[in-house]
């Protein structure tokens, strides 16, 4: 059984930061569960332009509010407390933060090592081992 706590990952290795989101990941892949499982926090108004080309993700807005925009069909949805949004074709999109922080439930396969921070095309590379 795996037990973490957010308020312990705080400011561990575990809690990554990058210009415009923080992103504490609760499971990575050495803990074997086939996917990683991240709160994320986005600033209000922050703006990021994302592809995760090697990874499928799920997220769960719990609390804030802003928008993801398809950059293939320049579609725009809100966000708040209460949408989930799949990147199931591995989407190019822009992240918004809105008038206040979100804080967001990601799972992640493949499942990130922890080592990861996004490329200049917004991706995270694919890590062998753990």
């Amino acid at each position: 059984m795996i037990i973490q706590k957010v308020q312990d990952i705080i400011g561990s290795e575990r809690e990554v930061k990058g210009e415009g989101w923080i992103s504490r990941r609760l499971l990575l892949k050495k803990d074997g569960m086939g996917f990683s499982f991240h709160e994320t926090i986005i600033p209000a108004g922050a703006k990021l332009e994302l592809w995760y080309k090697n990874h499928l993700e799920a997220v769960y807005c719990v609390a804030g509010n802003g928008s993801i925009e398809d950059l293939a069909t320049g579609e725009t949805h809100d966000i708040h407390d209460g949408v989930l949004y799949a990147l199931n074709n591995n989407d190019r999109h822009i992240l918004r933060g809105g008038s206040e922080d979100m804080r967001l439930i990601c799972a992640f396969n493949p499942p990130v090592t922890g080592r990861e921070t996004h490329d200049s095309d917004g991706s995270y590379e694919l890590v062998e081992g753990d």
